[in-house]
């Protein structure tokens, strides 16, 4: 792991994680076709999270710009998110926003 951007990475790879576990219980949800814009949106967020630590770790000098889109995504996300009741949707919300704060610090 980078050790500038340490603390910064593990919440990029909890999001990944998060968003990734959220999208598959979303498609457990009894009522899959109220859950498409969730599961959409964890999939974006998981990506653009993955590569933002990806670009990270090689010391990439888009990391700003990177980190702007990634807050838009995270922030879109956690949103989604939070209108649905179940845990996984609550927990992928709160992760999202943590995210979200990391990568408008980065951007900075």
């Amino acid at each position: 792991m980078h050790r500038i951007y340490a603390n910064e990475l593990e919440t990029l790879r909890d999001c990944v994680e998060t968003c990734n576990y959220c999208l598959e219980s979303c498609l457990e949800e009894h009522d899959v076709k109220m859950m498409v814009d969730c599961i959409r949106l964890d999939r974006e967020c998981a990506a653009i999270c993955s590569f933002l630590a990806e670009a990270m770790t090689r010391d990439s000098a888009f990391v700003p710009e990177l980190a702007r889109a990634c807050a838009v995504v995270c922030k879109a996300c956690a949103q989604e998110c939070e209108k649905h009741k179940h845990g996984h949707c609550q927990e992928c919300a709160r992760v999202c926003f943590e995210c979200a704060s990391v990568c408008d610090r980065l951007a900075a």
